[in-house]
């Protein structure tokens, strides 16, 4: 069985490496490995290890050296394990198997002996025959066909299922992709276990003893080998075992010794947090007394009185009570100095100040004239300039410990106090100066009262709980100047409850506020942020922003987009890409068009703060969310503003324009098709909604703008550095000659021809021709690219590429050897696929491609061979008529070919091809919605009047459609006039079918065109049934009566004048109802209705009149009345007639709606209404 085994697994070894299947192979090595058997694994390892078919530089690329950690090593010890488990089953598995071969040997030399001499010829034979055998190569037998290989490769699948290789199975039913591996056609080779029979049939029918035996004989050493290597590496999988324990434990030791240490810092660290607690305290100390020192010294300046005439006295007595103070300070800082926990700075700054006082004193001694008020304001902003620079100090030392904003604030109010203190005195000082010498000085004038320390954070917090008081009585224009004070309560409160009411108070400043005042406001908000800092600006601003993002108003919702954009800058980096980018999300989802807008235009500012590009995708798609958004203004702000942005931060315009058509594609695709009629046309035509036409639209317009991205991309990634040095003239033709010459890669370029115009292709085949919009959207861009990469990009590259997908010939000169069948692979294959090309794409080719202003005499000379030269050529196929109105139909879109159009029209007009007329005719009828009346009367009229006088009548009725058409767009006088000249002369003609062209032709511009047209149709009408028809002919009188009702109908809708109704309207009914038979029952009804109303009716007339307002004709208006199809009562008797008064008419002068309601008759109407009802039998 073993054998058996490894033969089968020979036979599929040799079947992957000849068919080249490397993957399937290499799962299979692994495979194999796991499974202990590395005999049949040689050839296998061999060809892996090979280094000239797989480079060890580049295996070591993807390899890379692990960092030893306790894990690591923990989990390659349990796998070392769990390898030596498995080496020891497999051991003891290898010596059963020797066993067992030991035996079946024993055995088949016994029987060998027993046969003697033949079996030894036979036994030779079978070996040369089977030497033979192996020395004839697969390639001998020829190459497989597609029934054996797909045999084979069903048969080698099946083998690896049931031995158990699934992974190999899988890899290669992925490696197999031109054959479906699911379903094995019902033949010979169809058997289960195929493989194994394949080997057994093969063994019936040659000598196979010799080698199987020799497979034996080595299959017998190659164990004894693997059984060796296997305690070899038992013996090694224990040495690392041994290695690893010790790693581990010594890990484990270190592990501990730096938890140890860690404590110890901790306890370290805590120590120190205690010490600088004592610092701290013993410095508030300090600063209480010098405050002390500072009232005491302001006290004995006030409680003094200065006479004018004792003012060296005073000097005197005040230089020695300074000098007493001054011992006083001096003695305090010595005590000062030998406290354990006062910093050297501190002691340095009293120093100082000593020195300050000493400086004073000396000045008032030598100047006896100084004031003292001047020496104690001076002395008094020395001691605040300490103060400023203990605050600084102190501030550095919060800083670097991180410590709470109270300790911040307290500083503050000292450095507040101290200046507060010293601008107190200057400013009693200036007054003491304006009162004479000899004028006693108050003390409460001189001194004031103290300033406290805390003076400053009293303030704040009486400010904090006063301003949510203040704000709702302040008039909304003048809120904003309370922001000052909400920000530096804000910024100076100690409490974060507070503080948070406060700034919501500041985010809610204004219930909705305008633009002018989100801008003040988030300039307060930003100013915040400066000054409190990060951690702040995170827990207490973006909090904020959080709150507001459902609130009821837009106006607050806009507020939350702009402050994301623009806080962003003060937040830590991690911050940015997650809370707020997670905000943004939010905001692109709301509502309000104008939160949308915002959110698209702040994310823009917010991409560059990024710290790294692990949200790019989660951005991208934000972004086609918005580009996709159902507002013009979001869509604008997002390809303006949010596409660049991305690009720039992202650098990844190849994902972004491969997801870009992959959308355009799937919003055309999730459309219903036009029809559900297999193999037709329409089956691949879709119906597009409006939402995802507006879809296709904005991503086209985002392809537009991202294509001067391309174009640079292109440039900055050229292979050939002499051309990349200039720009302008770049995709030049001997660049392109150099570009086709060698295997390049050149994505950012190829990327137009290979996946961007097959792409557009794709998705014009599954547009209707109506789809204008979108097919002028592709073509501006081909006509940008055009512009942008130049006429030799036009020529060489851009128009070979829409030729082959119209069906034409091409050059492919400048195109790869690599990339030609992948062009070539466009042009259409099928009848369907060419009629498709000749409606989606001929359009493309003809207004962008050859559009191109450069291309105007080859798309001139391209149309005439188009439209005459190939009709002309007898015996060539062409193509189909009607797919080729369609193309320049939407080249008309475009004026600037227009005189070209209707020189070629012209040439076909005059030209004696029957076809070729018609063909003119039905292209000038679909050209009329894109020219003006100029145009219409010097190139359409005059052609349609040279095609209706041909003497062929389809020439001529098709002449006659155009003319309606041109009737129905143009209602100038010149126009109208030649159109009934021309209507004359067909009419004159006499023949049943021009008549009958003629009104129906007209009957489509009634509800368009002038009174005079109308009233025109409506005289030959009735002169037209003035004269009946035989009345052996009944098919013609039909057709000409339901063509006269249909247009008496539309006329009907319309608003005619009295005399045309009375003298042609009325008397055309009277005639067509002479004739019943040739009338159409229901237009026979519309008729009766007409007539009544027209000639003075009842209700009905109400109802006509109401129809007409809305466009519609009165036979529809009065389909549900009395009289109606659906008005008559279900009984089998008519109803009774209704009396009807009669009224005698003034002379009508012109008949109008009102004139028409008010001759109805409100009194007969209701009166009549009401006999009919009681008139009406009952029901039994």
């Amino acid at each position: 069985m073993d054998v058996e085994r490894s033969s089968l697994c020979n036979c599929v070894v040799n079947f992957l490496l000849e068919e080249n299947y490397l993957l399937t192979a290499f799962e299979l090595l692994h495979e194999l490995l796991d499974d202990g058997r590395d005999a049949q694994a040689i050839r296998l390892k061999e060809l892996f290890s090979d280094p000239t078919h797989f480079p060890p530089e580049q295996i070591s690329r993807f390899n890379s050296l692990r960092v030893a950690d306790p894990q690591s090593l923990l989990e390659e010890k349990e796998s070392l394990e769990e390898k030596l488990a498995l080496s020891e089953y497999e051991l003891r598995l290898s010596q059963e198997d020797i066993l067992k071969l030991k035996d079946e040997l024993q055995k088949k030399t016994e029987l060998a002996i027993a046969d003697g001499s033949n079996g030894d010829v036979s036994t030779a034979n079978g070996s040369d025959s089977q030497q033979v055998k192996r020395e004839t190569s697969f390639s001998d037998l020829g190459p497989l066909k597609d029934n054996e290989r797909q045999d084979i490769n069903c048969a080698v699948k099946e083998y690896l299922l049931l031995a158990g290789y699934r992974l190999t199975a899988m890899t290669f039913y992925e490696e197999v992709t031109n054959q479906n591996l699911d379903v094995w056609e019902n033949s010979y080779a169809c058997v289960p276990d195929a493989l194994r029979h394949y080997y057994y049939q093969y063994l019936s029918s040659t000598a196979e003893a010799a080698e199987e035996k020799i497979a034996m004989l080595r299959e017998n050493e190659s164990l004894r080998k693997e059984n060796e290597k296997v305690k070899n590496d038992k013996a090694s999988l224990l040495k690392s075992k041994d290695f690893a324990d010790g790693q581990v434990m010594a890990l484990t030791k270190s592990l501990e010794a730096l938890q140890k240490d860690l404590k110890d810092k901790e306890i370290l660290v805590h120590g120190l947090k205690q010490s600088l607690e004592h610092q701290r305290k013993a410095l508030n100390d300090c600063r209480t007394e010098i405050t002390s020192l500072k009232m005491h010294i302001e006290g004995s300046q006030s409680g003094r009185i200065l006479v004018a005439g004792d003012i060296e006295h005073v000097q005197s007595e005040s230089s020695e009570s300074y000098k007493e103070e001054i011992e006083l300070l001096r003695k305090e800082i010595e005590s000062l100095r030998t406290g354990k926990f006062i910093t050297e700075k501190t002691i340095d700054h009293n120093i100082a100040f000593i020195e300050i006082k000493d400086k004073v004193v000396d000045f008032q001694e030598n100047n006896t004239v100084a004031s003292p008020l001047e020496m104690t304001s001076e002395v008094l902003e020395t001691v605040g300039a300490q103060s400023l620079e203990n605050q600084q100090y102190d501030d550095t030392n919060d800083k670097t410990e991180a410590l709470p904003g109270e300790t911040l604030i307290s500083f503050t109010n000292d450095i507040n106090g101290a200046i507060g203190s010293a601008d107190h005195v200057s400013k009693h000082d200036d007054e003491s100066r304006l009162e004479d010498n000899g004028l006693l000085l108050k003390l409460d004038s001189l001194g004031g009262e103290p300033v406290p320390e805390n003076v400053g954070l009293g303030t704040i917090q009486i400010l904090a709980e006063a301003l949510p008081k203040i704000v709702p009585y302040v008039l909304i224009n003048h809120r904003e100047e309370l922001l000052p004070l909400i920000m530096c309560a804000i910024e100076r409160h100690p409490e974060s409850s507070t503080r948070d009411s406060l700034t919501h108070t500041l985010f809610n400043l204004i219930k909705r506020p305008d633009e002018q005042q989100r801008r003040i406001i988030m300039e307060a908000c930003v100013t915040l942020a400066k000054n409190v800092g990060e951690m702040r600006t995170e827990t207490e601003l973006l909090p904020q922003c959080w709150e507001q993002i459902n609130h009821m108003y837009e106006e607050r919702r806009l507020l939350v987009a702009q402050s994301c954009g623009e806080l962003a800058e003060f937040v830590r980096p991690e911050i940015r890409d997650s809370l707020i980018l997670s905000i943004m999300q939010q905001l692109i989802e709301d509502s309000a068009t104008v939160v949308r807008e915002a959110a698209a235009h702040n994310l823009a500012l917010l991409l560059p703060l990024f710290p790294n590009m692990d949200k790019y995708f989660k951005v991208e798609e934000m972004m086609f969310q918005l580009v996709c958004d159902p507002s013009g203004v979001v869509v604008e702000t997002t390809i303006k503003d949010l596409a660049p942005a991305l690009i720039n931060w992202g650098d990844k315009l190849d994902n972004m324009l491969r997801v870009l058509l992959s959308h355009i594609i799937s919003s055309a695709q999730r459309c219903p098709p036009l029809s559900g009629v297999e193999g037709s046309v329409e089956s691949h035509l879709r119906v597009l909604g409006e939402r995802e036409r507006w879809n296709i639209d904005v991503l086209l317009r985002l392809l537009a703008e991202l294509l001067p991205y391309v174009h640079k991309k292109a440039i900055e990634t050229c292979p050939f550095p002499n051309h990349a040095e200039n720009a302008g003239t770049l995709f030049s033709t001997s660049m392109l000659e150099q570009y086709a010459r060698g295997p390049i890669e050149w994505p950012a370029f190829e990327w137009l021809h290979i996946d961007c115009f097959p792409n557009f292709m794709q998705l014009t085949c599954l547009l209707p021709q109506k789809e204008d919009t979108l097919r002028s959207r592709i073509t501006k861009f081909l006509l940008a690219v055009s512009e942008r990469f130049g006429d030799d990009y036009l020529t060489h590259i851009m128009l070979p590429v829409f030729l082959v997908a119209v069906g034409d010939s091409a050059d492919f000169t400048f195109f790869p050897s690599t990339i030609q069948s992948r062009i070539r692979g466009l042009k259409p294959k099928t009848a369907v696929a060419e009629r498709l090309s000749a409606m989606c794409i001929l359009p493309l080719l003809l207004a962008g491609v050859l559009g191109s202003p450069s291309k105007y005499g080859q798309l001139t000379k391209y149309l005439r061979n188009l439209l005459v030269q190939s009709a002309m050529q007898e015996g060539q196929p062409t193509r189909h008529t009607a797919d080729i109105v369609n193309p320049v139909r939407f080249l008309c879109i475009f004026e600037e070919h227009h005189d070209m159009i209707f020189n070629i029209l012209w040439e076909m007009v005059v030209s004696p091809n029957i076809n070729m007329k018609i063909s003119a005719a039905n292209l000038l009828k679909v050209s009329l919605p894109y020219i003006d009346a100029k145009e219409a009367s010097t190139h359409v009229v005059p052609a349609l009047v040279t095609l209706g006088s041909d003497q062929t009548l389809n020439v001529k009725y098709a002449s006659i459609d155009a003319f309606g058409a041109v009737a129905q767009h143009f209602k100038n006088d010149m126009i109208v006039d030649k159109i009934r000249v021309q209507m004359d002369a067909f009419l004159e003609d006499g023949s049943h079918e021009a008549t009958i062209a003629v009104v129906r032709a007209l009957v489509v511009a009634v509800p368009h065109t002038t009174d005079s047209l109308r009233d025109y149709l409506l005289s030959k009408i009735f002169q037209l049934t003035t004269t009946p028809l035989p009345l052996s002919d009944v098919m013609r009188r039909r057709d000409r009566a339901n063509a006269f009702c249909e247009s008496i109908r539309a006329l009907d809708a319309t608003d005619l004048s009295a005399t045309s109704v009375k003298d042609l309207l009325l008397p055309a009914i009277q005639n067509l109802l002479k004739d019943p038979d040739a009338l159409d029952p229901a237009h026979k009804e519309a008729l009766e209705i007409i007539m009544k109303e027209r000639g003075g009716g009842t209700f009905e007339a109400i109802s006509k009149v109401m129809g007409a307002h809305l466009g519609l004709a009165s036979s529809v208006s009065n389909f549900f009345g009395e009289s109606g199809l659906l008005g008559k009562k279900e009984t089998g008797d008519p109803p009774p007639p209704e009396p009807v008064e009669p009224i005698l008419q003034p002379p009508i002068v012109e008949d109008t709606r009102f004139r028409r309601i008010m001759r109805s008759g409100f009194t007969d109407m209701l009166r009549g209404k009401a006999k009919g009802s009681e008139e009406t039998p009952p029901s039994q």
